[in-house]
């Protein structure tokens, strides 16, 4: 199943609609599973050969993997990962606010956010809701839509260093506006108010996990369309190119996608990277020991997360050899000191397959005077002892609420992905 570029990018623009938050993605996510016939992964059960499978944790985590025909202990897995999370502004459990008359919601950093683009932009709510019903603790995705809120900036003329040097407080500047003059409001009545409208009755709203999202939509840019703008492409673009490439793998290569939440705050979670999931889901494949440390060892895992672009007004904040540009190709990160997985074994690897799908590639190190980001790829590495390297997508605004990605990129990564799902041998990787 080959794509066209603008397809692809439509389907990006599609899904990231609806991934707003990571449980909205993984929900998404599962929509197309089901409709391409995967089914869910019972704890209890052996899974099939030629079977498709997953299994959700938490709502915001999956693995994915449809089983080919060959010996696992012998073949192994074609392994790829991403993470559902994305930086934003969170909702604390008791935020109601009112100053000046103005309803506001009190709001917790998650992430390495970008705070400065946050101000002025339209915002709606999503998330998660418990609520009791009939004496039962249950759950439901909720997403309010519309623009709800906003984070106006302070007027330059209270502020007139503003463009020389900007702090920002997170407790106290980056509170959003809901309304002016609102009477008797809390975040929970307007959660059962909708939950309502889509369930029926309840009883009250018990908790929630709620976060902001910016309303306007992915929009291709450029007068050449090349590029492509939206919020979440870091990480959500390599969730959807990496099960887009899964259902597109047409060989007979056991292949797996794994997309994690909370790798934005270290991934030590229960569905995080550095958490179980990954390895319970293998063992169930191969239960035998000797068996599973045989497919371990003949399995290779691609991380993929989205890499920094050099950026042509600060071009000085990259290696001068090492200045990924958007468009030309997914870029192999590497970092001695293992904040990426990649070695030299694991790069050629990827190279091989770059050439085989005729796709160019760049690579990335980080100025030697400055810190280095991490991924899922030595985590994942760490936990399972599956070979790994990171690559990403190159991208620009990085954590901020919109980021800037190409569009040749996608196709790209997706086009390695798909051959790699579909013809993994791991007797092409020795060493």
């Amino acid at each position: 199943m080959k794509q066209s570029m603008n397809e692809q990018i439509s389907g990006l623009k599609a899904f990231l609609a609806e991934a707003v938050t990571p449980f909205h993605a993984v929900q998404a996510i599962q929509r197309r599973l089901d409709a391409a016939g995967y089914q869910v992964l019972a704890t209890d059960t052996r899974p099939e050969r030629g079977g498709k499978y997953y299994r959700v944790a938490n709502g915001s985590s999956i693995v994915a993997l449809r089983l080919g025909s060959e010996d696992l202990s012998q073949a192994g897995i074609a392994l790829a990962g991403a993470h559902t999370d994305s930086p934003t502004l969170m909702v604390k459990p008791k935020p109601e606010k009112t100053r000046q008359g103005y309803a506001q919601l009190g709001v917790e950093v998650y992430g390495g956010v970008l705070l400065n683009p946050w101000f002025d932009r339209d915002l709606s709510l999503a998330g998660r809701a418990s609520y009791r019903v009939g004496g039962v603790v249950r759950s439901t995705l909720v997403n309010f839509h519309d623009p709800v809120a906003v984070i106006p900036s302070l007027a330059i003329h209270l502020d007139r260093e503003v463009n020389q040097r900007r702090s920002i407080n997170p407790q106290t500047d980056i509170l959003p506006v809901l309304g002016q003059n609102i009477e008797d409001w809390s975040i929970r009545a307007e959660l059962k108010k909708r939950i309502e409208v889509d369930i029926g009755p309840i009883d009250a709203v018990l908790d929630y996990e709620l976060c902001f999202y910016d309303v306007q939509q992915a929009s291709v840019i450029g007068l050449d369309q090349s590029l492509f703008a939206a919020a979440r492409l870091d990480n959500l673009l390599s969730c959807y190119v990496g099960i887009q490439a899964l259902l597109a793998a047409d060989g007979d290569a056991t292949a797996l996608m794994v997309c994690n939440d909370h790798e934005e705050v270290g991934s030590l979670s229960a569905v995080g990277a550095n958490g179980p999931l990954l390895t319970r889901v293998l063992q169930q494949l191969e239960p035998d020991p000797a068996r599973f440390r045989a497919m371990i060892e003949a399995s290779f895992m691609i991380s993929c997360d989205n890499a920094h672009g050099i950026h042509p007004n600060f071009s000085d904040r990259h290696d001068d050899n090492h200045g990924p540009l958007l468009n030309a190709g997914p870029v192999i990160k590497i970092n001695s000191n293992q904040r990426y997985a990649t070695n030299s074994l694991t790069a050629g690897y990827f190279r091989m397959l770059a050439q085989r799908c005729e796709v160019p590639v760049q690579s990335f190190v980080v100025r030697t005077d400055m810190g280095c980001g991490s991924t899922i790829g030595p985590i994942t590495a760490g936990e399972t002892g599956i070979k790994t390297l990171d690559v990403g997508v190159p991208t620009f605004a990085m954590h901020s609420i919109r980021e800037l990605a190409g569009c040749a990129d996608v196709s790209y990564l997706q086009a390695i992905l798909t051959h790699y799902f579909s013809r993994y041998q791991a007797s092409e990787l020795e060493g």
